[in-house]
């Protein structure tokens, strides 16, 4: 129950130290016994899982003297000070400080077990709520990173609030423009090595000659212009998180290595016989399917299967449509404080148009869309700005504009066939049904 808490005892008697240490553990309790104060305080720490039971006479820096280091490190760790007669008075003025109990000498063990017990039952449930509310925080910020209200998008946030605590390498999958790299920076700043470095290295922007040098770093004359020791991104991302985006062209000799590498968790530079100790998260992206690569022979199957342990689809836009208008509107309003222009009114019929459009770019087409929008750089972009409605379209009426388009547009296709038109829309007899009602849409237009 109280895996990886502790019970920080201070006592500068050993025989009492030496039993009630025993007495602690035959409860199956993890103990740190300390002879004085000082030598207590560096475990004392913000957040650290651990409760402090302390005699209030020490030589040096007293029980009390430690009670208020520990208030003022952080005041949700329980204190439990154990006093001798002539001190209660002390005792009970000290929980008004901030103590959790005392406890009296001489007590019988039961009772030294039973409070420690509670004040460790209330630790753990204050790094549970911690740990909640932490979540809970990090959960908005992946939701203002990774915008999207579909399910499709729903799903991937959780994957990656699941998976950004964990030491696990992952591979992210998607097609061009969906994020990938944003995802793995989201993964990199909701972990605990958010406060190290994110390296990010696209496989297929560098020379081959360049390659090792830079993954790897060198030492001076390693190569003939090597004049100077270079820190390769591997080493630079230690601690971090390193992502290896296009990693399906990286050349098949420096597959090998980085497989050693993160089978080793170890990195030698060109030049050196050091191989020097690493702790770095390895992202790896890609849009192709490696696996039918690494069948072919153009990647190495051995790396493939070491990286595909923890994997990330990333849907295409055209998978989560009704997340478009969200990300339009979110890249016109950083587009418009970008250039330093109003913005200009999304109309119906623009509205329409996004919706219809097939996006093979993904997210990134809709980013450059929405700079085109607000720039008006073409005579289309500023004329659908324009066209087909009158000012003043809510959110709710362009949206009703957006559903009925792709009801007729699915109608169409279908020829009026209901069956085929539901399968299509992914959506209920009932619930296109009331659909065709309040759009005032007629079935035998599309037959």
């Amino acid at each position: 129950m109280f895996e990886g808490y502790k019970i920080l005892f201070v006592e500068d008697d050993p025989p009492v130290r030496a039993s009630l240490t025993q007495t602690l553990e035959l409860e199956g309790l993890e103990v740190c016994a300390c002879a004085s104060a000082e030598e207590a305080l560096p475990h004392i720490q913000a957040g650290a899982q651990i409760v402090v039971a302390t005699d209030v006479r020490l030589p040096g820096m007293s029980g009390l003297g430690l009670l208020d280091h520990v208030v003022a490190t952080d005041p949700n760790i329980p204190v439990v000070l154990v006093t001798a007669h002539g001190d209660v008075a002390m005792a009970v003025q000290a929980m008004r400080v901030g103590a959790y109990d005392f406890l009296e000498k001489p007590f019988a063990p039961e009772r030294f077990i039973d409070t420690l017990k509670r004040a460790l039952d209330k630790r753990v449930l204050r790094v549970a709520v911690d740990e909640l509310r932490g979540q809970l925080q990090r959960r908005s910020g992946v939701e203002a990173v990774l915008l999207g209200n579909s399910s499709a998008m729903q799903q991937v946030r959780a994957q990656v609030l699941n998976l950004a605590d964990t030491s696990a390498d992952v591979m992210i999958l998607g097609e061009t423009g969906t994020g990938k790299e944003l995802v793995a920076r989201c993964l990199h700043d909701q972990s605990s090595r958010r406060d190290r470095n994110f390296v990010a290295i696209n496989c297929g922007g560098l020379p081959e000659a360049l390659f090792e040098s830079e993954l790897f770093g060198h030492e001076p004359g390693a190569y003939t212009s090597a004049g100077k020791r270079r820190i390769g991104k591997i080493e630079h991302a230690n601690g971090g998180t390193l992502l290896l985006d296009e990693i399906e062209t990286m050349p098949i000799a420096l597959q090998i290595k980085l497989l050693r590498v993160l089978q080793e968790r170890r990195v030698e530079r060109l030049g050196s016989n050091e191989e020097l100790p690493i702790n770095v998260r390895v992202i790896a992206a890609t849009k192709a399917d490696l696996r039918a690569l690494s069948e072919q022979g153009k990647f190495r199957g051995d790396l493939y299967y070491r990286l595909n342990v923890a994997t990330l689809q990333l849907p295409p836009l055209s998978q989560r449509r009704e997340d478009i208008p969200l990300l339009f509107e979110h890249f016109v309003a950083q587009a418009c404080a970008r250039y330093e222009r109003p913005a200009p009114e999304l109309s119906p019929q623009r509205l329409r148009e996004l919706m219809a459009h097939d996006w093979p770019g993904n997210v990134r087409e809709v980013r450059n869309a929405a700079d085109r929008f607000v720039l008006a750089i073409n005579s289309q972009e500023g004329a659908s700005a324009q066209a087909d409605g009158e000012p003043g379209h809510t959110l709710a009426q362009q949206m009703d504009h957006v559903e009925k388009a792709l009801i007729e547009q699915a109608l169409r296709k279908c020829q009026g066939r209901i069956p085929a038109a539901m399968e299509l829309l992914g959506t209920a007899k009932k619930t296109l049904y009331d659909k065709l009602h309040r759009h005032g849409i007629e079935l035998e237009k599309f037959r």
